[in-house]
């Protein structure tokens, strides 16, 4: 991931002080002279149903927050599901300014506005703190003939359509992008991949059953299936291996030759228009958070990495993102 640029701290201090002088009406906060504090009980959305990425994410956080006291108040999560993130995203919209409403997200909030699925984009929020990278992984069953992903792409160089790749997402957002990126940087015609979406959560059985043949998912979705022998995972998508048992086993694209990562970044949004105090208090609480070691053990669990961007950093990260995206969304015709 490239390097980007903090902004200047007198910027930021000038933009603060000029701001922090509201009385923070906006959802009853309380602040005043630069500084704020919640008075009413923080609500983060995970724009899905239970179990998933943004849920797991959102409540290990707010477990952390409370329990080692980084936030003093009540964190309630509450799920949102619907469009790929949109019915979540439509809900915090209707709270401008209020500083109780948050939400988590991920690269969905670029696909999903940009293949025309939703009518909010990142601009839409005021972005906080990105705290984590999860990675792909490319799987298939331990009987495939296939042994890497030079193999594997090597078959759809040749005739691609006879391969099927299925994920949950729905084409042009996360599971089917992110097998793109990284079969464009290794010379795949992009526009003729079998892309099947199983948005019932069906992907590993289809898988399984011989029904397809590639399984795009996050690398923890593999890990219980290659421990029972019965998959095998080609290549995961981030820089270095990662660390932990069975994870260490799984190599990384950039080790096949191919020269790109992948990376799911997750992170915390408020609504538009959130006062600058409100958005330097969350930062702080949330870099608490990724400094925490209750934090470092949940990340080990989940097969997490460590990515903390604060809000400036944030921004310019989905700005860079986006541009990328629209690229292959272009390629593949699903823009809108």
């Amino acid at each position: 991931m490239k390097k980007l640029l903090l902004p200047a701290a007198l910027g930021l201090s000038m933009m603060l002080a000029a701001c922090g002088s509201d009385d923070g009406a906006s959802g009853n906060a309380e602040s005043g002279g630069g500084e704020f504090k919640p008075t009413e009980s923080i609500e983060i959305v995970a724009p899905a149903g239970a179990g998933g990425g943004w849920d797991t994410t959102a409540r290990m956080a707010a477990k952390v927050l409370q329990e080692e006291e980084i936030i003093d108040g009540k964190i309630g999560v509450t799920n949102k599901e619907g469009g790929g993130g949109a019915v979540g995203w439509s809900y915090i919209a209707n709270y401008e300014g209020n500083p109780h409403k948050l939400f988590v997200t991920s690269p969905p909030m670029i696909f999903i506005p940009l293949n025309g699925q939703s009518e909010y984009d990142h601009e839409d929020f005021t972005p906080i703190a990105n705290v984590i990278a999860d990675y792909a992984a490319f799987a298939v069953r331990e009987d495939a003939k296939w042994q890497d992903l030079n193999e594997l792409f090597e078959d759809m160089k040749k005739d691609p359509a006879s391969i099927t790749v299925v994920g949950t997402s729905s084409p042009g957002s996360m599971d089917h992008m992110q097998f793109v990126q990284i079969a464009k940087a290794a010379g795949v015609d992009i526009t003729k991949i079998k892309y099947v979406s199983a948005q019932d959560a069906g992907g590993m059985t289809q898988l399984l059953n011989g029904s397809v043949d590639v399984y795009s998912t996050g690398v923890a979705e593999t890990v219980e299936q290659v421990k029972a022998g019965k998959v095998r995972v080609l290549g995961v998508t981030s820089e270095e291996r990662l660390e932990g048992e069975v994870l260490e086993d799984f190599p990384t694209a950039k080790e096949q030759g191919i020269d790109e990562t992948f990376i799911n970044w997750r992170g915390f949004f408020g609504p538009a228009d959130l006062e600058p105090a409100a958005v330097e208090y969350y930062e702080e609480k949330f870099k608490e958070l990724s400094d925490s070691e209750a934090f470092a053990e949940i990340r080990e669990q989940f097969g997490w990495n460590e990515m903390y961007l604060d809000s400036e950093e944030y921004k310019a990260f989905l700005d860079e993102q986006r541009e990328d995206i629209q690229v292959l969304l272009d390629e593949l015709g699903l823009a809108k």
